[in-house]
């Protein structure tokens, strides 16, 4: 019989190192999980940074000759737009002369780009906001370019992982496929995302190059549409 407090006590202390090992758990693993999320977060805070930076000489028209982004970001304003046309993902060609009247945002992106995922909700909004007024965004895909022209599986490929990003992020603009082609007359894009702004009559009046705001995007566009 008086083994029984004995017992007793053993399981009483068993289930109390039991919760004790639960929470310890369960503390370690909310604190790796913030750990993670922390690092997660400097380090996409530290690539916003950079491209921000890049922007911000990219926009200023006192930046050095000798910066990357200075030329490409400068070179067009106050120029007419190169022309294009490339196709659309159902196969339609799109040109930017069939925009002529309307402000037209020109965004190189891509899929892989993780400054353009976050850039992208900003386009879709502002598109929706502005397109009564006589606006809209082209994004040119520049995923494929590595491809070569007779690689057709890649470019397959290529199309699916650009219409799966359409459909998962709703953008409602036209997205053109094979932005590599015309990258040169549009300064290289030597970022991603790299933003051009026209006005109605086909001429640059800015220019983003890197993840810049939505703010300094949406003054952009209204730059395009007061012209």
């Amino acid at each position: 019989m008086k083994s029984l407090p004995i017992r007793r006590n053993t399981l009483v202390l068993g289930i109390v190192l039991l919760l004790f090992a639960i929470f310890a758990w369960a503390g370690w693993a909310n604190w790796e999980y913030r750990e993670q999320a922390a690092a997660r977060a400097r380090i996409l805070a530290e690539h916003q940074g950079e491209l921000i930076a890049d922007a911000s000489v990219a926009a200023d028209p006192d930046a050095p000759s000798g910066s990357p982004f200075a030329n490409a970001a400068t070179s067009l304003q106050g120029k007419l737009a190169p022309a294009f046309a490339l196709d659309d993902l159902a196969g339609k060609k799109v040109s930017l002369a069939s925009y002529r009247g309307k402000a037209v945002l020109v965004n190189f992106w891509a899929t892989w780009c993780g400054p353009c995922k976050i850039e992208t909700p900003w386009l879709v909004a502002l598109r929706d906001k502005y397109a009564s007024q006589g606006f809209e965004v082209l994004g040119v895909d520049a995923e494929g370019d590595d491809l070569k022209p007779s690689d057709k599986a890649g470019w397959v490929k290529d199309k699916a992982d650009v219409a799966r990003f359409v459909q998962q992020m709703k953008m409602p603009y036209p997205v053109l496929i094979d932005g590599d082609s015309i990258s040169e007359p549009y300064g290289g894009v030597d970022a991603l995302p790299t933003s051009f702004f026209i006005d109605r009559k086909g001429t640059v009046v800015a220019a983003q190059m890197g993840l810049s705001s939505e703010s300094a995007m949406e003054a952009n566009i209204k730059k395009a549409l007061a012209q």
